[in-house]
């Protein structure tokens, strides 16, 4: 077998398996499978005891502070999470995250947990 064969066999393997993983993760906007969740999300963020304007969660997150979003919901918490996480322990935000999957039941995230 020639060493160009191999390296589409294990491309073609490595697509296989990013495709199976995605079905059992919640991280998937990473992989290459089809993803069919839309999320309608509302960020809510309070710093000590003044809640912040949508612009200024937008410009915090660089996301609206809400809309629908057609990937992961655990992709707006890791971007959520990792802003957070930049700003120091007096301008850390308490964030409430109300969001529906697929037009089910509405649920919130809190951070920090």
């Amino acid at each position: 077998m020639s060493w160009r064969i191999a390296i589409g066999v294990f491309l073609l393997l490595l697509q296989a398996g990013a495709i199976v993983r995605a079905r059992f993760v919640d991280d998937r906007y990473f992989c290459w499978a089809p993803f069919d969740q839309q999320t309608k999300y509302e960020i809510g963020v309070a710093i000590g005891d003044e809640k912040l304007a949508s612009s200024q969660i937008q410009k915090r997150y660089r996301r609206p502070a809400a809309g629908v979003d057609n990937r992961s919901v655990h992709n707006l918490f890791d971007i959520i999470i990792r802003a957070e996480q930049k700003f120091d322990k007096w301008d850390r935000g308490r964030v409430v995250v109300r969001y529906s999957v697929n037009g089910r039941e509405q649920r919130e995230w809190r951070y920090p947990q």
